[in-house]
């Protein structure tokens, strides 16, 4: 019987296991590895960080839930991964053989490419709860004595949204404290344009974006490399359309939160043939890793090229319609392979996603993700954040249950309207 290990407990890495485990066939075992023994559900960040949910809202165990299906779980965050050994080795020492490895541990933070960067340096960030949590606290002080706000996304960055979503929602909290006028606030970005969202553009995402940001008196820098990040002052040069150096900025700031690059994760950093030199895993068209092909990845830390060559660099996101539909064609692929066949299954490589404006919200489908699309669709409307709210409930609820139904195709699609996509398996 085989060993199945997954690496990570996230958003790709939970529906991962659920579906694993339904797919496995009886005495197969399923495993859970994470350095965190808790879920949490990341695109709640922005809201942590302003004080509308708390930790305990989108946070919860998984240990027990995960214990319900049958799934082993370690507490032990991975040292280093031993392909040609099929064999983790884990934090405390001890290793973990597998048969099959699903690497879904999303990206490390690459805060330190730019000086000054993030929660250990001079601003937030609302990657991950913790860092939500602290930049929660640092806003708390920040509405008592305010002043100018910087907010954005630097090179090498790959998901713009919830710069977009902070922004909004910083603005929606500032407004019901009657202090939005205190508050003076620059979007800065490494995107060509507003609206890019390493996508070139959905719809009229760069108009309609555009004009949420005039409406909300919020200006903007695009194509802005940011240098250097000092207390109360960020760096920023601007190129043009070129890749010609266009202005240097020099920008005050009481309260910033910027996105940074994101890299692989330093258990497969630099591991030749599974990792490109960013460290993101290399896969196939079925989610294989082609020298180690018992290795298979999900989500953020799959390495996926730029959608398009920008002045300053971008990197293409991995929403989660994405990610749900690598989770599914993993499974299938997996399951194949034990039954003695070959994977065939191929991940719907489709941009669905919510965006919460605070009070009013945009939605976005791009298929297939990588331009000209069948489906280029981008709206903005006050259901948008009605939508996202109860996405987050149906979300944690999902987790908790363990089922395995497709989420989006499910609930997301319905709420915009659009029928049912090309399943995923092919």
């Amino acid at each position: 019987m085989a060993h199945i290990v997954i690496m990570g407990a996230g958003i790709g890495g939970m529906p991962m296991a659920y579906e694993m485990a339904e797919l496995a066939r009886k005495g197969d075992r399923v495993t859970v590895v994470s350095n965190t023994p808790n879920f949490h559900f990341v695109p709640s960040n922005p809201w942590v960080a302003v004080n509308w949910r708390t930790r305990e809202d989108i946070e919860f165990p998984v240990a027990p839930y995960l214990a319900k299906k049958g799934i082993e779980f370690v507490a032990t965050g991975v040292k280093r991964v031993h392909p040609e050994e099929s064999r983790l080795e884990l934090s405390d020492g001890t290793s973990l053989a597998y048969d099959y490895l699903i690497i879904a541990t999303g990206p490390k933070l690459a805060f330190e490419e730019v000086e000054g960067l993030g929660p250990q340096g001079h601003t937030q960030s609302i990657c991950h709860v913790d860092h939500a949590v602290q930049a929660a606290r640092a806003w708390e002080q920040f509405v008592r004595d305010p002043g100018p706000v910087v907010v954005g996304a630097v090179q090498m960055a790959s998901c713009f949204g919830p710069a977009y979503e902070f922004a909004m929602i910083m603005d929606t909290d500032l407004r019901k404290r009657k202090i939005r006028d205190k508050v003076p606030m620059t979007f800065i970005t490494s995107e060509p344009y507003i609206g890019h969202l390493g996508l070139g553009g959905v719809g009229d995402s760069k108009g309609l974006l555009e004009s949420a940001m005039r409406d909300r008196h919020i200006k903007w820098i695009t194509n802005a490399k940011t240098t250097k990040v000092e207390a109360g002052k960020i760096y920023v040069t601007e190129y043009d359309d070129n890749g010609q150096e266009k202005k240097q900025h020099e920008i005050p700031f009481k309260y910033g939160m910027m996105l940074p690059a994101f890299k692989g994760v330093d258990a497969v950093f630099g591991i030749e043939g599974l990792t490109n030199p960013r460290g993101f895993i290399i896969v196939d068209e079925h989610q294989r890793n082609p020298k180690y092909k018992n290795i298979y990845a999900v989500g953020v830390c799959v390495a996926i090229p730029p959608v398009e060559q920008t002045p300053v660099p971008t990197g293409a996101p991995k929403t989660g319609y994405m990610i749900e539909t690598m989770v599914t064609a993993t499974a299938h692929n997996i399951r194949a392979e034990l039954d003695g066949g070959q994977p065939t299954a191929k991940a719907t490589w489709n941009a669905i996603c919510l965006a919460d404006f605070g009070d009013t919200g945009a939605a976005f489908v791009a298929l297939p993700q990588i331009p000209p699309r069948n489906v280029n669709w981008f709206k903005e409307g006050a259901w948008v954040h009605l939508a996202k709210v109860a996405f987050e409930k149906y979300f944690i609820r999902k987790m908790k249950k363990g089922t395995t139904d497709p989420l989006y195709e499910k609930y997301v699609l319905s709420a915009l309207g659009i029928k049912k996509l090309k399943e995923p398996v092919q």
